[in-house]
């Protein structure tokens, strides 16, 4: 763990590591044996340089006993994938149109690829990392999503099993989840990260579930990257949906804060996977990274 501290504040002054340690110590305190559910996609999944600070960042949160879980997505790698055999790409209502031959494809990126991946980089930056999807342990049981026809294999989560996870927890080990699971029968459906993200978060009763995308998080203007919003309640999260001050890929996200804030989740938070330690920055320090939601925050 010291290796890796030292590494992040290589360029600065001995006593300015010390002071922000020091610091970081409350939030330590804070957030000891508290569970981080992590979803991670998107434009800072695929820059190597930018995963590497990312899985930094999570294996020294691992360190301090904050146990993590890693719930990821893979859109653009899918796309390519797609794209080399001469697949359509088809998107419905922002949810990915899903064949079987589509679905094989995604299984193959999302389970093979890119899970195989970020565990190596878990486990080569000093941590334990284990890969699961939904047919692991069954851990994950999916039913197609209400108002897909027969032929989309787009899933929702029917039931978690989620008792390996804590295992894993006591084992030391971060679970990197991918979003494909199986119904009662063993048919596979792929599930979007973002609500599995939520899921997950609400069954473990997490303290934070944090949506790393490839923008700030929630913004006044989306013309302006500097009206960022820091935080939001429950109730104006939801206003914002109900009013279409939101719009595109934001609506879905703000929808599975909001869901994961309901079923128990203490904080949900959207922020910037693209700048460097967003998550310690969000962790450790009063000011955060992104957009908080929480139902302790109270409503202007």
């Amino acid at each position: 763990m010291a290796d890796l501290i030292n590494e992040m504040m290589k360029n600065e002054s001995h006593e300015l590591r010390v002071q922000h340690l020091s610091e970081a110590l409350p939030y330590i305190q804070k957030f000891t044996n508290k569970i981080f559910v992590i979803k991670y996609g998107g434009s800072a999944l695929t820059d190597s340089k930018i995963a590497q600070s990312v899985i930094k960042d999570l294996v020294l949160l691992n360190s301090v006993n904050i146990k993590t879980v890693l719930v990821h997505g893979g859109g653009p790698e899918i796309n390519e994938m797609l794209s080399k055999i001469g697949k359509e790409i088809c998107f419905e209502n922002g949810l990915r149109k899903t064949d079987s031959e589509t679905l094989e494809i995604v299984e193959m990126v999302l389970s093979g690829k890119i899970q195989r991946r970020l565990v190596s980089m878990i486990n080569c930056t000093g941590a334990k990392a284990i890969g699961l999807n939904g047919r692991d342990g069954r851990i994950i049981v999916a039913e197609r999503l209400e108002g897909m026809p027969a032929d989309n294999m787009v899933g929702q989560v029917k039931k978690l099993n989620l008792g390996l996870i804590y295992q894993l927890f006591d084992l030391g080990l971060i679970p990197v989840i991918s979003s494909i699971a199986p119904n009662e029968i063993g048919e596979a459906f792929n599930i979007n990260a973002d609500t599995l993200c939520a899921e997950i978060a609400a069954e473990l009763k997490a303290e934070k579930m944090i949506l790393m995308t490839d923008v700030p998080g929630l913004l006044e203007d989306v013309k302006n990257p500097d009206s960022l919003i820091s935080e939001l309640s429950l109730k104006e999260a939801q206003s914002k949906i109900d009013k279409k001050e939101v719009s595109g890929g934001m609506i879905p996200k703000l929808e599975c804060c909001i869901n994961g804030l309901k079923k128990g989740v203490k904080e949900a938070i959207i922020l910037n996977g693209l700048t460097d330690h967003s998550l310690l920055m969000e962790t450790f320090t009063d000011k955060g990274s992104g957009t908080r939601i929480s139902t302790q925050i109270q409503s202007l």
